[in-house]
């Protein structure tokens, strides 16, 4: 009988269970797939003489589907269990209910496990009601919600392990959740270029945010380094844990500021037991929503890069993104209902819908259509009348045609001239008058036209996203926010900090987002950072004059400021300095004003380095707007592209800061 109060017995246990229902899984896949196989083989022989009715054609289906569907569920089982056989479980409460003398044992780990299914775990899944007890209490009275309701009793003891390549690292009894010794030990560690889940180092703070299924807008405030890109990422783990029935991956959305942010995170929900989810950045969205009105859009890169060249302020791009322009926006709307229109009778063989008809179609029965879409219906309802009488449908042609006849009783719908017509009416200096491939949008005029487009034309259904994850909410615009409202009616969370911003001054977006999405926004602040040590965070925060951040307490070496006269000289210290491999930093970073800076700066150095034996073509990389993953090495960045956090603690990114040369 394995004594389960023994952290190392019951590690052996565990994993000689695991061991055997891992082969037990892999010979029902092999069974299952020669079942599939033997189907297949069975409806090619005999298709031909099944009955006429496809019954048995119905039948065969539904039984190789059901055998396909039971094969994925094993295949996932099986790469769940073989993740745990490197670490099966971190922690575990000693629990004992009310009126009950003896406590029962929880293990607890990234995923459920038992012996067989439907028997009692010998491993809690980190989301399920009962592991609450391991993050939320210390010794002592505590309670967890389950589905029969609260239940209550006393925590007798707590004990934190770390397992790597299934052996006892460390096991410790701790009255604390998180002892700090051992949350600094894992901060301290080796740099990673992914960011790494946090289920053994979780706060009690980030459990409520993370378990948080009541509220339909949850803003969750960080400074830097707080852990809220982890623990929103945690949350959509547990939110399709809680309700496998309505929410699956392919019902989430995150929009993340560029691609090498989507590999940095790409890994985490896979670590957890979940699928992967869907993952896009609003510019390429809006370029692909407005390629019928333009050839190509700029992105925010050109916009940041036109500003530190000096070539513009910020003024004109923040100008157009205000509620102000907005305004304006509707007003023009408004004035379209009648500018627009020149409405004439619609006649055809035979049958005719008069001018005055289609006047109160438009302005009434339709009504509450967008502008440029009431007239299709309008034209549907003169087909449908048509149709009725005729007792006929009417060949495609002839209904295209119609259709024309009355979209050409709009002046224009082209978005680009629109857009050009209120720059005109407002004062701002024109877009160049010329054909679609020719067409370029400005960064500050893309989102404004996305605007129009969506305010007087209907839109596809998104219902399919039932939850959306917005990360840097404080670079986003109050118009950017108005054109997400009216795509996504579903649940959010917001994460992001102002004093982030990649603009020149803070942006507290709290200020506007309850009058857009209503007062069902729940705003959480995390104020601690986990990520940098003390000297590297308390540097940070006096360049950017940031004062109400909290840090833990894990002190490294000083920051060592340093001028030089000019950029060649600076890339030769670099050079000489660099130190990158076993015992040392795995990845560090080089920051330049712009993406030609950059690339100048990439070509230079490569040369510096090789002449010296650095491996140049496997450990140097030049990281611009199309990259799409982050690797080890010696990474180059232009300012204008929003570096991905590449020093991230254990509880919100990597966990050892890159060696930054400040030029």
């Amino acid at each position: 009988m394995t004594d389960h109060t023994n952290g190392k017995l019951y590690l052996a246990f565990v994993l000689e269970k695991l061991k055997i229902r891992l082969r037990e899984i892999q010979r029902s896949l092999e069974e299952g797939q020669k079942e599939i196989e033997d189907m297949h083989e069975y409806y090619w022989q005999n298709y031909t003489e099944m009955d006429q009715y496809g019954y048995e054609d119905f039948d065969n289906q539904q039984a190789l589907l059901h055998q396909i569907n039971a094969n994925q569920e094993q295949l996932t089982l099986l790469h769940r269990f073989r993740r745990m056989l490197d670490s099966p479980f971190f922690g575990r409460v000693d629990f004992a209910y009310e009126d009950e003398e003896e406590a029962e044992t929880f293990y607890i780990g990234i995923g459920n496990f038992a012996e067989r299914p439907g028997q009692v775990p010998l491993i809690y899944d980190w989301r399920s009601p009962v592991s609450s007890l391991f993050y939320d209490y210390d010794k002592g009275p505590a309670s967890y919600q389950a589905p029969m309701g609260e239940m209550s009793g006393e925590i007798l003891s707590k004990w934190q392990y770390k397992i790597r390549g299934g052996k006892m690292v460390y096991e410790f009894e701790s009255d604390v959740k998180i002892d700090d010794e051992i949350l600094k030990a894992e901060l301290g560690s080796n740099g990673e270029v992914q960011l790494k889940n946090i289920v053994r180092t979780i706060q009690k703070e980030q459990n409520a945010i993370i378990r948080n299924t009541r509220d339909r807008i949850l803003v969750i405030q960080g400074a830097a380094g707080s852990g809220k890109t982890s623990v929103a990422l945690h949350r959509i783990a547990y939110l399709l844990y809680h309700d496998r029935k309505n929410l699956n991956s392919s019902n989430v959305l995150i929009l993340s500021p560029n691609g090498v942010f989507s590999d940095y995170i790409s890994h985490i929900l896979p670590e957890l037991g979940e699928e992967n989810i869907q993952e896009m950045s609003l510019d390429l969205f809006a370029y692909r929503q407005l390629q019928d009105t333009a050839a190509d859009c700029e992105d925010r890169f050109d916009q940041i890069e036109r500003e530190l060249s000096g070539m513009e302020t910020n003024s004109l791009y923040l100008e157009k993104q205000s509620q102000e322009f907005i305004d304006a926006l509707e007003y023009f709307f408004l004035r379209l209902e009648d500018d627009l229109m020149n409405f004439t009778d619609v006649k055809y063989k035979g049958f005719e819908k008069s001018k005055a008809d289609i006047i109160d179609l438009f302005y009434n029965k339709f009504a509450d259509l967008p502008l440029l879409s009431r007239m299709e219906a309008v034209a549907e309802t003169f087909i449908d009348e048509i149709e009725t009488l005729k007792n006929a449908d009417l060949p495609e042609e002839d209904r295209l045609s119609l259709l024309e006849k009355f979209n050409r009783m709009y002046e224009t719908r082209d978005f680009y001239v629109l857009y050009n017509r209120f720059l005109a009416g407002e004062g701002y200096p024109p877009l160049p008058e010329v054909p679609l491939e020719k067409r370029c949008l400005r960064y500050e005029d893309v989102y404004p036209v996305l605007y129009l487009k969506y305010r007087l034309q209907k839109q596809q259904d998104r219902r399919r996203i039932k939850h959306l994850v917005i990360d840097e909410m404080q670079d986003y615009s109050i118009l950017q926010y108005r054109i997400i409202q009216q795509l996504f009616s579903c649940r959010m969370t917001i994460l992001g900090d102002r004093a982030q911003t990649i603009g020149d001054r803070p942006c507290d977006v709290m200020t506007f987002l309850p009058k857009i999405f209503g007062r069902e926004i729940r705003r959480i602040t995390m104020d601690k950072s986990y990520r940098n040590t003390v000297e590297i965070a308390s540097y940070a925060n006096r360049l950017a004059g940031i004062t109400a951040m909290e840090l833990f307490e894990r002190h490294g070496k000083p920051v060592i400021e340093e001028t030089v006269s000019n950029l060649e000289t600076a890339l030769e210290a670099i050079a000489k300095e660099l130190r990158l491999g076993d015992g040392e930093y795995e990845t560090a970073a080089i920051l330049l004003p712009s993406e030609s800076d950059a690339e100048s700066a990439f070509h230079r150095i490569t040369a510096i380095l090789a002449a010296v034996g650095f491996d140049t073509e496997h450990h140097l990389f030049h990281l611009h707007r199309d990259s799409s993953s982050f690797q080890k090495g010696l990474e180059y960045y232009g300012a204008a592209e929003p570096p991905v956090r590449c020093g991230e603690s254990h509880l919100s990114g990597l966990t050892e800061p890159p060696k930054l040369s400040c030029l």
